[in-house]
């Protein structure tokens, strides 16, 4: 059967599949549901002389009102449900807004800020504050002092400010982004419904290219003899894929498997956006070439409800690829078997940010099994050239990262690594800044979307070595 043929039927199973899924019980240690009033509306925990309000119920709202005084705001982060190959609730994200302080003097204080995942991110990290939610920028006097994240505003930018961890990339943004792609020529572009996740939401992928084989183009416009005898002397030093063509490469690229990591969304603006260019010469070559599957979003769930970590059962999706479940993890099941249905993978790119690590890298398949010199020879070079394409990009930092414990495929990249004996590897991108070109409003969305466009020359470089 065809790949698109295949991979359509896995779809309509994987539909039918997700209609019999239950969410898994609460466990008694995870908190209680909060009562949505008390998300908009002061009540008693506002001090007199309060004439400002909050809220954080809305497309990727996290925070729980504390207290509110003339001026100190205090919130709380509020925890995702709870995760059980992580052993823990996990918290770290935040999206709010407040009304009616245009020019006041305010403190924001996020209580918990020392309890969440990730605890050493915030040094040196800077909130975002937005007034109209489309221009974004840092506030320098952001501050973690006693376990606490404060962020003082003097004066307040707006009548209806919104503050998040990183600028927000909405549900409704990801649907204009898959209907642009949809519509838009070329006509090799498709899109289809991998399945549905617990909230009823459907898990959206992009195909770029055609599967099947290419033909290489043509390298002269003469047809004199000399043009001939110039093309073979030229192919005698080409490889056979090159020079005949054959088979096209099988490319799979994930985003926010972690919900909070929206630093991956605007990454995929900035990588599909490119695909999508029928004047760009690089990704016309690409899309020859190769099949590249695209999921923008592997965790819409998460991300409409203000998760950093996990879906709406709790599954932290990026341990859940050794054994993915249509009651825990329908996510990853429905991908899996996507790929599965293709054929071989040939490289897998999953896009994540990092909390603490103030650099954009990449973690590989080493350490997992079957890992050998030509795939790490193949991962080398597709991250020099990512390096050569986006400066933005490095391959020496941190030096702590480059090993995945021995046997783990829990992961996609380890699991896509050993499962289809090809290339895994996990982008990292900063909440914070890449301290190597540092600027006042650190890592922001424009420069997620210029690494996210220059991973299309990576991803040219190393086609015609990913297979043997």
């Amino acid at each position: 059967m065809h790949c698109g043929s295949l991979v359509r039927h896995a779809f309509t199973r994987a539909a039918s599949l997700s209609s019999v899924r239950t969410l898994r019980s609460a466990p008694s240690r995870r908190l209680s549901v909060v009562n949505p009033r008390a998300m908009s509306s002061f009540g008693a925990t506002a001090s007199e002389g309060v004439t400002y309000g909050f809220s954080s119920s809305f497309d990727s709202g996290n925070g729980e009102l504390v207290s509110a005084t003339p001026d100190t705001l205090t919130v709380r982060m509020r925890p995702e449900p709870y995760t059980e190959a992580d052993g823990r609730a996990h918290f770290q994200w935040f999206h709010f807004r407040v009304t009616g302080a245009n020019g006041a003097k305010l403190r924001v204080v996020i209580q918990n800020a020392g309890d969440a995942s990730y605890p050493d991110g915030w040094r040196d990290y800077k909130a975002f504050v937005s007034a109209d939610r489309k221009t974004w920028r840092r506030i320098q006097t952001t501050t973690y002092v006693d376990g606490e994240l404060r962020v003082d505003m003097d004066p307040v930018p707006g009548d209806c400010v919104h503050l998040a961890y990183f600028v927000p990339y909405g549900y409704e943004k990801h649907l204009d982004l898959i209907a642009h792609a949809s519509n838009s020529s070329p006509a090799s572009v498709s899109h289809v419904v991998l399945g549905n996740t617990l909230d009823g939401r459907p898990l959206d992928c992009l195909r770029f290219g055609e599967p099947g084989s290419w033909i290489p183009e043509r390298a002269f416009a003469g047809e004199s003899p000399e043009d001939e005898a110039a093309i073979a002397a030229i192919g005698e030093k080409l490889q056979p894929w090159v020079r005949d063509g054959g088979a096209k490469r099988v490319v799979w690229i994930l985003g926010r498997q972690h919900p909070g990591e929206s630093m991956a969304s605007w990454w995929m603006e900035g990588f599909v956006r490119r695909l999508l260019d029928a004047e760009d010469p690089v990704a016309r070559k690409v899309l020859r070439r190769a099949a590249v599957y695209v999921v923008p979003n592997m965790n819409p769930d998460g991300s409409v409800r203000g998760h950093l970590r996990t879906n709406a059962a709790g599954a932290n999706l990026n341990r859940e690829w050794e054994n993915p479940t249509a009651q825990l993890s329908p996510e990853v099941l429905w991908t899996r078997n996507a790929m599965d249905a293709c054929g071989p993978v040939d490289l897998m790119l999953d896009v994540h940010g990092d909390e603490a690590e103030p650099y954009c890298f990449i973690i590989g398949g080493e350490g997992c099994p079957g890992w050998d010199e030509r795939r790490a020879g193949v991962q080398r070079r597709f991250k020099e050239a990512y390096a050569r394409a986006c400066p933005d990009f490095q391959t020496v930092f941190p030096l702590e990262y480059g090993t995945a414990p021995a046997g783990n495929v829990v992961t996609a990249k380890t699991q896509v690594t050993y499962r289809y004996g090809c290339v895994g590897m996990t982008l990292e991108m900063p909440f914070k800044d890449n301290a190597q070109l540092a600027q006042p409003d650190g890592w922001t969305p424009a420069r997620c979307e210029k690494l996210g466009a220059a991973a299309v020359d990576a991803l040219l470089d190393v086609l015609p070595v990913l297979r043997e």
